[in-house]
C-alpha cells in the first residue's frame, strides 16, 4: 500500500471553470495562465484540458517547452519575456509568443538573427510599478518593436491590475484610465483582466481577458470562496487517519507540548505534513474534514502528520477518510485560518504525493 496524501485533479471542474469564465466576457479571447505548473496542479494535464482556450499563459521558457513536447501547438506567451538573447533563437523555433516589459529586451530583439519573426505583447506599467514601460514611454516602445524585422503582426497591449480583488478600491479605476489614455492612438488587441478583473470589472475586459487562479476553482477575492462565486475546485487534497489516540485530560500533543487535551477524548494523526505542503503554520481550529465532519486541527504539524481533535467524529477509525481542501472545504477557508494566500497553498504542494486525474465531475 502507498502512502494516502493524495491530490486529486477534477479535470471536468478545470472544463467547468473556463467555460464560467467564457460566460463572464462573451466574445472575448482567453489566455489561460497556467504558469508554476499550473499553480500546482500539474502544467501537462491542466493544458490538455483547457485545449478550448485560445491561448496559454506562462512564466519561463522552460514550461512553454514542456507544453510544446506535450503536444500543444496553440499559441503560448511567455509573461515575462525572454531572460536573456540566447533564448530567443529557440522562442522563435517554439513558435512562442513574447511579453516586452523592459528596453533591454527590445535591445534584444532588435540585434537578433531569427529565422522567423515573433509576435510580441507590450506590457504598460499602469500603477503596479511591477513589469512594463511607464506610459509616457509606450509610444517609443511600441515604435520600436513594430519596426523591428523580428517582430511578426500587430504588437498587443497589456497591463496587469494590482488591486483588482477589491471591489471598492479606486486604484483599479485609475488603472483603467491610465491605460487607455497610454495605448488610445495605437492600433493593435488588448488585455486587461486578470481572474478578479474578469469577475468584478467587466469594464476591463478588452479583447482578451486571461485567467489564471480562478480556473483552478478558487476566489481571487478577500472573503468567500470559489464555491460561492460559481467555480468548482479543481484540488482535492487527501489522506486518511494513520493513528486515533485515548488520551486524557491534560495530555500533551506534538512537537513542543504546546496544546494540552482539555478533557479526555479521541485525537486523530492524519498523514500529511508540511513536507506534503501542509502549512506549518497552519493554526490550532483549523479545519479538516473527517468522514466529512469538520475536525479542528490541533498542537504542531509535523513533516509527515498532523493530528485532530475527533471528539465531533467519535467513531472515527483508522484508514477513515480525511479531507485537507477541496471538495466540502474550500482552500480558502485553509488559507486564511492559516495566514496565507490559496496560491501559495496550490503551489506548494509537494510532488512527492500522489496526483490523481479524477474526469467524473
Amino acid at each position: 500500500m502507498s502512502r494516502p496524501t493524495c491530490a486529486v485533479i477534477d479535470l471536468k471542474a478545470l472544463s467547468a471553470n473556463l467555460d464560467f469564465a467564457r460566460k463572464l466576457a462573451p466574445n472575448k479571447k482567453v489566455m489561460a495562465i497556467v504558469k508554476a505548473d499550473a499553480y500546482g496542479h500539474g502544467l501537462a494535464r491542466v493544458a490538455h484540458a483547457l485545449q478550448s482556450a485560445d491561448a496559454y499563459g506562462v512564466a519561463c521558457l522552460e514550461e512553454a517547452s514542456q507544453l510544446r513536447k506535450e503536444g500543444i501547438d496553440k499559441a503560448i506567451i511567455l509573461l515575462e519575456g525572454p531572460f536573456t538573447a540566447d533564448e530567443l533563437p529557440e522562442i522563435a523555433r517554439l513558435e512562442l509568443e513574447i511579453v516586452i516589459h523592459e528596453p533591454a529586451q527590445i535591445d534584444m530583439l532588435e540585434r537578433a538573427r531569427l529565422k522567423t519573426p515573433l509576435r510580441v505583447w507590450l506590457k504598460i506599467d499602469t500603477g503596479m510599478h511591477r513589469l512594463g514601460f511607464a506610459p509616457e514611454a509606450v509610444a517609443d516602445a511600441w515604435g520600436r518593436i513594430t519596426h523591428s524585422p523580428n517582430v511578426a503582426g500587430s504588437v498587443r497591449l497589456m497591463t496587469h491590475l494590482a488591486d483588482a480583488h477589491a471591489r471598492d478600491d479606486s486604484t483599479t479605476e485609475a488603472q483603467l484610465a491610465c491605460f487607455q489614455k497610454a495605448v488610445k492612438d495605437l492600433p493593435g488587441e488588448r488585455c486587461i483582466a486578470n481572474s478578479a478583473g474578469l469577475m468584478a470589472w467587466p469594464h476591463a475586459h478588452a479583447d482578451w481577458v486571461r485567467p489564471g487562479l480562478m480556473l483552478y476553482g478558487v476566489s481571487p477575492f478577500a472573503n468567500g470562496s470559489g464555491p460561492e462565486a460559481g467555480l468548482a475546485p479543481v484540488m482535492t487534497l487527501s489522506s486518511k487517519l494513520i493513528a486515533v489516540k485515548k488520551l486524557q485530560a491534560g495530555d500533551a500533543v506534538g512537537y513542543g507540548g504546546v496544546w494540552h487535551c482539555p478533557s479526555d477524548m479521541p485525537v486523530g494523526v492524519v498523514a500529511a505534513g508540511y513536507g506534503d505542503g501542509y502549512p506549518r503554520h497552519a493554526k490550532v481550529g483549523t479545519s479538516v474534514l473527517v468522514n466529512e465532519v469538520a475536525a479542528p486541527l490541533i498542537g504542531q504539524v509535523s513533516m509527515d502528520m498532523l493530528t485532530v481533535d475527533l471528539r465531533k467524529v467519535p467513531t472515527a477509525k483508522v484508514g477513515d477518510a480525511v479531507v485537507l481542501w477541496g471538495k466540502g472545504l474550500p482552500i480558502e477557508i485553509v488559507a486564511r485560518q492559516a495566514d496565507t494566500i490559496p496560491y501559495e497553498l496550490l503551489c506548494g504542494v509537494n510532488k512527492r504525493i500522489r496526483f490523481i486525474d479524477d474526469g467524473t465531475g
